[in-house]
């Protein structure tokens, strides 16, 4: 039977597991490779370390969620079709890390800084990657302020480090709101202030540039909760300033906005009907357990409605684009249901843990309000967006919610 560790070697590896959740849950915005490598080290350290492992107070809808996720897959009949969602249950551990050994307030108001800096590099090389595209669009005779440019750029738009602008659009959109939330609510943020403004201007920028439509509407769904708890007069100048930006912007980035309403051949409009309408024949059939993880995109084609003819709208094909839907065909709506009990439940808790601060700045509060405006973001594009299925956001949300019920931790000295 081996020793138990010594006290101050379970101090140095319980302080390695903290140093490598950071940069696991900073690398996440440039690197999903590195993030995950630097995750499986500080879960490692962690156990070493035989430090209590905690998990925040949203045990029972996180363990029923997973569970309904299993349930549903064991009862697919399809299990190495489904083995993708299940090794990303993996990517559940950053909740039980970030919150387990990241207990420092320091490190965590650094955090969202180191985020905001890696968000803002991102968005430049995500401008670079844009002036290609004005280039490669110049040398086919198409500028960035005539029409055709925007036929030509939305089927391929910028990806920063990403492999896709919705990955892209949302790593920055959260970056964007919890540096927001920091300089409104957090304690004396005004050291630096230029570089911070820089930041988002840079971010906000990306945003805008990469034209992903639900990051656009998630995105003005958390500022305006943010302005509504900071100013809530200020809210009177946000459709102002939405008209003005889309009045200013080329017609590329107008065209987009206008494809809302007027969508084109090259918008997704059409084939999201397709999607959805083929999503709500599957759960109709299968509403307790779904086809099962991954099923809705290998049994699309069985599942769509008799009226819908091939040649289908352009688009992919690969989920439902939205997340209500997904989980619902997946895996049934009681996990559904779980799902949004558990980011109701964030809110909730958050909001509770806002009530007892005292008034005026404080990094508690920060991490609160910008929990509460990545929740309302994370369910606003997931009516037209598949988020939580991709590891990036899903990290970086899971980050966020560890980071806010750390704030309602006891034994954490904020001041």
């Amino acid at each position: 039977m081996s020793p138990a560790p010594s006290p101050t070697f379970r101090a140095a590896t319980f302080r390695a597991a903290g140093w490598l959740a950071f940069a696991s849950a900073a690398s996440i915005v440039f690197s999903i490779a590195a993030s995950q490598i630097l995750l499986g080290a500080s879960l490692a350290a962690l156990l070493i370390s035989r430090e209590r492992l905690r998990l925040p107070a949203i045990k029972w809808p996180l363990a029923l969620f997973l569970f309904g996720t299993l349930l549903a897959w064991v009862f697919s009949g399809h299990l190495a079709a489904g083995m993708p969602q299940i090794k990303k249950i993996y990517v559940f551990a950053e909740l039980l890390v970030v919150f387990s050994s990241l207990r420092n307030a320091k490190w965590i108001r650094w955090l969202f800084l180191v985020w905001a800096g890696f968000a803002a590099l991102t968005a430049i090389w995500g401008c670079v990657q844009f002036a290609g595209k004005i280039r490669e669009a110049h040398a086919l005779g198409l500028s960035l302020f005539n029409r055709g440019f925007y036929d030509f750029y939305v089927g391929e738009r910028i990806k920063g480090f990403t492999s896709h602008w919705n990955t892209f659009s949302a790593e920055e959109m959260f970056a964007l709101i919890m540096l927001a939330a920091f300089l409104l609510f957090a304690r004396a943020p005004r050291s630096w202030i230029w570089l911070k403004a820089a930041c988002v201007f840079l971010i906000a920028l990306a945003v805008l540039l990469a034209e992903t439509r639900g990051v656009w509407f998630a995105t003005a769904a958390a500022g305006f909760y943010l302005l509504w708890v900071w100013k809530r007069k200020l809210l009177l100048l946000a459709p102002v300033a939405i008209v003005l930006a889309v009045v200013a912007s080329p017609p590329a980035i107008r065209e987009r906005f206008q494809s809302i309403l007027q969508p084109k051949e090259v918008d997704s409009n059409q084939f999201r009907i397709v999607v959805w309408r083929t999503g709500l024949r599957m759960i109709e059939a299968h509403p307790w357990l779904g086809l099962g993880p991954e099923q809705p995109h290998i049994q699309f084609q069985k599942w769509l409605p008799s009226d819908i003819r091939p040649p289908l709208p352009d688009g992919y094909y690969g989920h439902l684009h939205n997340v209500y839907l997904q989980y619902a065909a997946e895996r049934g709506i009681p996990t559904t249901l779980v799902m949004l009990w558990l980011l109701i439940q964030i809110m909730v808790n958050f909001r509770r843990g806002l009530q007892g601060l005292p008034p005026g700045r404080d990094d508690r509060r920060f991490l609160l309000h910008g929990g509460i405006a990545v929740v309302l973001a994370v369910l606003a594009e997931g009516f037209v967006e598949y988020n939580l299925g991709d590891s990036e956001v899903l990290t970086m949300f899971l980050v966020v919610t560890a980071c806010g019920y750390l704030a309602l931790e006891k034994d954490i000295a904020w001041s």
